[in-house]
This record gives C-alpha cells, sequence and structure tokens, in this order.
C-alpha cells in the first residue's frame, strides 16, 4: 500500500520529500506519527528528509513517534543520528516526556 506508492514517487524524483501539509508536517512526521516504519525507512534513505523538520506546534518526527509509542520508528530516527532527543514543543514537551506521559516504556527505554 503506502510503501509502494512512496517508492514509485520518490523513483521517479516527484515527491518533494520535506513538503509540508497546513500543519506543518512532512511526510516524514507524518509517517513517524502513525508507525509506518517501511515509509519512514524509504525517506531516510532518500537523505533529503529533514529528521528534525517541527510542525507548527514545534513537534519533530521523533516528539510523534515517542509520543504515540511507535517503538520501531523511533529506533529508526535515532539511528540517524540527526535527531534531537531533547528538542521541545510548544508545550515545553521532550520526546522523551510525552512518550512517559502516555506509557510508553518501551520508547522511554530507548531515550
Amino acid at each position: 500500500g503506502n510503501e509502494a506508492v512512496v517508492k514509485l514517487l520518490l523513483e521517479a524524483g516527484k515527491a518533494d520529500v520535506d513538503s509540508k501539509d497546513k500543519d506543518g508536517q512532512t511526510p516524514l512526521s507524518g509517517a513517524a506519527r502513525n508507525g509506518l516504519e517501511a515509509v519512514v525507512k524509504l525517506l531516510l534513505e532518500t537523505g533529503k528528509a529533514d529528521v528534525d523538520s517541527k510542525d507548527k506546534y514545534g513537534q519533530t518526527p521523533l516528539s510523534w513517534a515517542a509520543r504515540n509509542g511507535r517503538e520501531a520508528v523511533v529506533k529508526l530516527l535515532l539511528e540517524t543520528g540527526k535527531a534531537d532527543v531533547d528538542s521541545k514543543d510548544v508545550y515545553g514537551r521532550t520526546p522523551l516526556s510525552w512518550a512517559a506521559q502516555n506509557g510508553n516504556e518501551a520508547v522511554v527505554k530507548l531515550l
């Protein structure tokens, strides 16, 4: 599904990996938020996706993945070495504080 479509768009050079929607979210943020591990991997492999892109709430792909308990995605983002684990959103929350508040123990251990 999503993975095949994303792969086709990336291969055709027709996708702007850092385009933003009305909330300032990039495709990487959306994929991270929804736990689409394969799509996150494809976007990261382009080398063009901004790992620390902030949306209008100041949340990064790592914030969204941590908040929603997307352990595999958190690992992928951390492995890039580019994700700021101490990044604060407009609420003053970090990926760790979101993960802890939402009871995502496995993610808390990663962070």
